[in-house]
């Protein structure tokens, strides 16, 4: 490893060169002594470590984005600290009138059997008004398969009525003679299970961001509120979203449970 090099003192202090490292030398010039056998390089070095070739080890497909998939944190709900800024018993109320309504449509709305109990309560937009449908017409249950209803006292809220009928989800498809409606009772088959399916959905989807709009709407009271502290408001508009995702996950529990009725799992 040129034992008998003799480094130029211009260019920085000899370095003793251990067997880990590479010496690199480029001459700018050389004066020889051959009697003393010594040559003197002028020179500038450069030493690079020789280090172990290491492998990299690349995140496999599977594992990229694990650390965003992190559980949220759980949030602890305090009516009594909530009602500093929002009435709390009002918002509840009204999230929990959200999911009685859905109900209330799934059972009238998304049944295997269109029973005339679903017809008759039917609601129908006439003149400016809602009505049930009982109310416009008369309703006579003529044979398992047929159900009549007899608008003799109410003619021109048929065209309402068709409309209301064929938006219903319930699939049905009336055939009107005059002043009547003969509706056929559908049979229960796979078509008509998955159209009964798609209106839950529909359903769910309506009273979901009923739910989603209760909760915009009282995390701006929160954040009107003035002379109270950031940290109050921050930790209520947690607790409201916390709050409005524990009656959005209960409206989403009864569509599965309704899909697994409608379809199977």
């Amino acid at each position: 490893m040129l034992p008998y090099l003799k480094f130029d003192p211009s260019y920085g202090p000899a370095e003793e060169l251990g067997t880990s490292f590479e010496l690199l030398l480029r001459a700018t010039g050389e004066r020889s002594f051959l009697g003393s056998r010594e040559t003197v390089l002028r020179y500038k070095a450069f030493l690079e470590p020789k280090t172990p070739h290491r492998k990299r080890n690349y995140a496999k497909n599977r594992d990229k984005g694990k650390d965003k998939k992190k559980k949220a944190e759980k949030v602890e709900i305090n009516p009594s600290l909530m009602s500093e800024l929002i009435p709390v018993q009002k918002m509840e109320e009204r999230c929990n009138n959200a999911i009685d309504k859905m109900k209330e449509e799934f059972s009238k709305n998304v049944s295997l059997r269109s029973t005339t109990g679903s017809i008759e309560s039917l609601h129908v937009k006439f003149q400016g008004k809602d009505y049930e449908l009982q109310e416009l017409a008369q309703i006579i249950r003529k044979n398992p398969k047929t159900i009549v209803l007899n608008f003799s006292s109410f003619p021109q809220a048929i065209p309402n009525v068709l409309k209301a009928i064929n938006s219903s989800g319930l699939n049905l498809n009336p055939q009107q003679d005059g002043t009547t409606l003969f509706v056929p009772v559908p049979k229960v088959t796979k078509e008509h299970r998955e159209a009964l399916a798609k209106n839950a959905k529909s359903i769910y989807i309506k009273y979901r961001d009923a739910i989603k709009d209760i909760q915009v709407e009282f995390i701006k009271k929160a954040k009107k509120q003035e002379k109270v502290s950031e940290d109050l408001v921050f930790n209520v508009t947690k607790q409201i979203t916390a709050l409005c995702e524990k009656y959005q996950t209960e409206a989403k529990n009864i569509l599965d449970t309704k899909h697994e009725e409608l379809i199977g799992k």
